[in-house]
C-alpha cells in the first residue's frame, strides 16, 4: 500500500520539525548539570507532560488498542494502579530524591548498602533500557513494514538516527519539551481516531455501545484470585509493582523531579503526568473496542490477512491508513512516531546521565572537569543510541518481540525495587543481608523468566515456573525484600546476644 503524497509530506515535515526543535537547544550554553537537569527550571506541566509521554511508547500505542479488538479490558486495570503507585511517589519519593541532590536515581543505594549496590542498579538499568529502545523500535517498524512495506531495518535506523541527534545535542530540556509537543500529537491523534469512527457508523455513535457490549468488550476481566492467567487482580498488583519502580528507582523518572523549580511543582508534574496517562489509556482501549464494532459494522473493509488474532495489533495502523482522510493520516502516523520517539530519546539521555554520574566520575576520573563532562555526555548519548538501534535490528526475526522484551525487562530490572525497598523501609538493613537478598531475588527472576522454555518437556518439567509472566518483578521485588528484612532481624539478634 503506498502512502499518500500529502500524508508522506505531514509525515516528513513532523520528523524534520522534532528534530530541528530539540537541535535548537544545543546553540544555548550549558554546564554538565544543566544538561541532565535543565538547571532546575523546567515547568511543571511540561516535566508532567514528558513523564506522560516516557509512559506512552509505540507498544502502548499500538498494543493498546490491538489488545482491546482481541478480548478486552482487562489491560486497563494496570493504568488503575498508577494513582496509588503516584501518590506514594509524591508522598515518599519526591522529597527523598529532591534532597539527595544528585542527579542519578542510584545515589540513594550506595548510601544505604555501598558502591556495590549503586554499580549493580545502575549497570542493569542501563541493560534494561538497550532493550527497551530497541524493542520500541522494532515494535515501531513492524506495522509501517506490513502496511507499506518499508524496510524494517530502514526504519530502525531513520528513527534511531532522529532521535540521536537531538537528544544527544538539545540534553534533558530538549527531551522534555519534544516529549510535550508529542504528547500533544499524540493525544491529538487518538481523539480524531475516536470521532472518525464514532461517526462513521451506519446506526450513529450509539452502535459502537451497542455491538461492544454484546461482546462483552468492555469486561476488565474475571476478578478470581488466580494469578496464572490475567486476571482482574493479577494485572492490578502487576501494575502496582510496576509503577512503583518507575516512580522509585527509574532514572528515567527520577530525573524530572530534579528538573522542576521546587519541591511542589516537582510533585504536581508527577501527578499531573501520571494522572494523564490513565484517561489517555482509557482511549486507547476505547480505540480498539470501536474498531471492533466498526469492523463488525463494515466487514468488508478488513482485509482477510488482518483476522487471524496475531495481527490484531495491525488493525489499528490498517484502519489509520484506510479510514481517514487524507492529511489525517501522516498526522497519526506521526502520532505513532512520536510515542515511541518520547520513550527513546528519555532512555538516551537518562542512560548518558547515568553512566556520568555512576561509573566515569566514580571509577574513571573522580576529578572531571566540566569539559569532560559534556563531552562524555555528548558520546555516551551518542552510544547508547548506537546500540539501541543494534538491538532493534538483532530483534528483526523474533518469534514474539514483545516476549522477548518482557522477558529481558524482567530478568534485567526485577530486583532493583526490591534493593530500593528494603533501603527505604528497613532503615537498619545492611549491606550483608541486601547482598544475599538480591542473590535469592535474582535466581527466583531467572528460575520464573527462564525455566518455561528450558525446563518445559524434559525430566524437570515439574519444577517449571505455572505462574503468569507478569509476576516475575512481583516475586523478585519480594523475595529480596523478605530475605533481606529477615536477615536484618537474624543479624541484629546476632548483635544484641554478642553484646
Amino acid at each position: 500500500m503506498d502512502l499518500p503524497l500529502v500524508d508522506l509530506l505531514v509525515f516528513l515535515v513532523y520528523m524534520a520539525a522534532i528534530v530541528l526543535f530539540g537541535v535548537s537547544f544545543s546553540f544555548r550554553k550549558r554546564t554538565s548539570l544543566e544538561y541532565t537537569t535543565g538547571g532546575g527550571r523546567l515547568p511543571s506541566w511540561a516535566i508532567g507532560m514528558s513523564i506522560f509521554a516516557t509512559f506512552v511508547s509505540s507498544i502502548s500505542f499500538l498494543a493498546l488498542p490491538g489488545n482491546a479488538y482481541l478480548s478486552n479490558w482487562n489491560g486497563l486495570v494496570f493504568s488503575l494502579s498508577i494513582p496509588l503507585a503516584a501518590w506514594v511517589a509524591v508522598k515518599y519519593f519526591v522529597p527523598l530524591y529532591r534532597d539527595l541532590q544528585s542527579e542519578s536515581a542510584y545515589y540513594y543505594l550506595e548510601t544505604r548498602f555501598g558502591s556495590w549496590a549503586r554499580t549493580y542498579a545502575s549497570i542493569f538499568y542501563l541493560l534494561t533500557q538497550l532493550a527497551r529502545m530497541g524493542a520500541i523500535m522494532y515494535l515501531l517498524a513492524l506495522p509501517m513494514n506490513a502496511l507499506f512495506g518499508w524496510s524494517i531495518p530502514l526504519i530502525i535506523i531513520c528513527t534511531g538516527v532522529s532521535v540521536i541527534i537531538y537528544a544527544m545535542l538539545g540534553g534533558i530540556e530538549a527531551v522534555i519539551w519534544t516529549d510535550a509537543i508529542q504528547g500533544i500529537v499524540l493525544i491529538g491523534g487518538a481523539l480524531i481516531c475516536v470521532l472518525v469512527i464514532l461517526f462513521s457508523m451506519p446506526n450513529g455513535p450509539g452502535e459502537v455501545f451497542t455491538i461492544a457490549a454484546k461482546a462483552d468488550k468492555f469486561s476488565l476481566g474475571s476478578f478470581e484470585f488466580n494469578f496464572v492467567e490475567s486476571t482482574f487482580w493479577m494485572i492490578l498488583v502487576y501494575g502496582l509493582f510496576i509503577n512503583l519502580q518507575n516512580f522509585g528507582i527509574d532514572q528515567s523518572y527520577i530525573q524530572r523531579y530534579i528538573t522542576a523549580k521546587t519541591e511542589k511543582e516537582a510533585k504536581r508534574s508527577t501527578w499531573f503526568g501520571s494522572l494523564l496517562y490513565v484517561p489517555v489509556s482509557l482511549l486507547f482501549f476505547f480505540i480498539g473496542t470501536a474498531l471492533f464494532s466498526y469492523y463488525q459494522a463494515f466487514p468488508d473493509l478488513l482485509p482477510e490477512n488482518l483476522r487471524a488474532a496475531e495481527n490484531a495489533d495491525k488493525v489499528f495502523p490498517h484502519f489509520i491508513v484506510s479510514g481517514l482522510p487524507t492529511g489525517l493520516t501522516g498526522l497519526l502516523i506521526a502520532s505513532i512516531f512520536a510515542a515511541g520517539m518520547s520513550t527513546v530519546s528519555t532512555s538516551i539521555n537518562s542512560s548518558a546521565t547515568v553512566f556520568l554520574s555512576d561509573h566515569y566520575r566514580k571509577y574513571i576520573n573522580k576529578s572531571t572537569s566540566e569539559k569532560q563532562s559534556m563531552r562524555v555526555l555528548l558520546i555516551t548519548s551518542f552510544l547508547m543510541g548506537g546500540l539501541s538501534i543494534l538491538v532493534g535490528l538483532a530483534f528483526n526475526g523474533v518469534t514474539s518481540a514483545l516476549d522477548a522484551w518482557w522477558a529481558l525487562s524482567s530478568i534485567f530490572s526485577g530486583g532493583i525495587l526490591g534493593l530500593f525497598l528494603l533501603g527505604f523501609v528497613v532503615r537498619k538493613a545492611p549491606g550483608r543481608a541486601a547482598a544475599v537478598g538480591v542473590f535469592c531475588g535474582v535466581l527466583v527472576i531467572g528460575w520464573m523468566s527462564l525455566s518455561p522454555v528450558l525446563l518445559s518437556g524434559t525430566f524437570l518439567d515439574g519444577f517449571r515456573n505455572t505462574l503468569h509472566t507478569n509476576l516475575t518483578i512481583v516475586m523478585g521485588t519480594l523475595t529480596i525484600f523478605i530475605v533481606g528484612f529477615l536477615l536484618t532481624g537474624l543479624l541484629s539478634v546476632q548483635n544484641n546476644s554478642v553484646k
